[in-house]
């Protein structure tokens, strides 16, 4: 797994991601439509305690459930490494989650899968890498995305 230290990778927001796609995105899905499998994450602050939130593409891989950080070591992805659980939320439905984070080494299949599905969206941020690199490229760039298989955790709430 990758250290959260001062050199970590992160790819900005652009002005246009940050004011217009992303907003979208939150207004549709709080509104039950899911682009593409998107969902509003949510996770409490590591240090406020207070829930945050943001647009995630949530992958379904072998009926095992991912949050990938295309742009690295964001703010949520720190939020979640403390702590270690949240929630996914598509209109009314919210669902609870438990989060583990997955090894470099083990990233392989489900940054392909990934990128299969969204690299139209997020390929900008993995330096040239696709569904069809080999693995030897995938796994160069596998330490700059943090990935998390996600595990629902009690009663859907309505």
């Amino acid at each position: 797994m990758a250290d959260a230290d001062a050199g970590a990778h992160y790819a900005r927001p652009g002005w246009f991601t940050q004011h217009v796609f992303n907003p979208l995105v939150a207004i549709l899905t709080r509104a039950g439509v899911s682009v593409w499998g998107s969902r509003e994450g949510r996770v409490r602050g590591r240090t406020s305690g207070e829930w945050r939130t943001t647009p995630v593409n949530l992958l379904t891989l072998d009926t095992v459930q991912y949050l990938v950080a295309p742009r690295g070591e964001t703010q949520w992805v720190r939020n979640l490494r403390v702590a270690g659980d949240g929630e996914l939320r598509v209109g009314r439905r919210t669902e609870a989650f438990r989060a583990t984070e997955i090894a470099d080494a083990d990233k392989i299949p489900i940054l392909r899968a990934y990128l299969k599905r969204w690299k139209a969206e997020v390929g900008v941020f993995f330096d040239g890498v696709s569904a069809t690199s080999d693995d030897a490229d995938v796994a160069r760039i596998a330490p700059k995305h943090p990935v998390f298989r996600i595990e629902p955790v009690g009663a859907e709430h309505r």
